[in-house]
């Protein structure tokens, strides 16, 4: 079991909520570790309305960039759905441990997860950009 301090506060929306408890529930038998890990952050996540997420908050499609606090290595990634999984394109799945790990964390926050080999990880997410109906990246209020 993950100390305390290693579980921040996470925010989804509730359309990503309810997509995702479906997705997690059809993932029971195909990835036991990952549904485990998933429906647990489902359980403690605190679920508002589409226009009530703050913009710095990892919601699925957006693209983020975090930092691997083990190798201090810099990785931005999109987070994305099963079907639109794409590593070299930069697109990582939901059902993935690090995809997982991602889903409702906020920039400066820090998160420890589990590889698929037992190993624990945490990463540290350094930015978020959110697509905006364009499909391009939405910089933020901040950040305009």
């Amino acid at each position: 079991m993950r100390p305390a301090d290693q579980f921040p506060p996470i925010v989804l929306t509730a359309t990503d909520h309810d997509r995702l408890s479906g997705l997690a529930e059809a993932a029971t038998t195909l990835v036991p570790d990952v549904y485990d890990y998933l429906t647990a952050e489902l359980e403690r996540a605190v679920v508002v309305e589409a226009d009530e997420i703050p913009p710095m908050v990892v919601t699925m499609g957006a693209r983020v960039a975090y930092r691997d606090e083990a190798t201090g290595q810099e990785r931005t990634v999109a987070l994305v759905y099963p079907q639109d999984a794409d590593l070299a394109a930069g697109r990582v799945s939901v059902l993935t441990p690090v995809g997982a790990a991602l889903i409702g964390v906020a920039e400066g926050q820090s998160i420890t997860w589990y590889t698929r080999q037992g190993e624990a990880k945490t990463l540290t997410v350094l930015a978020v950009d959110h697509p905006v109906a364009d499909g391009t990246a939405d910089p933020g209020p901040d950040r305009r």
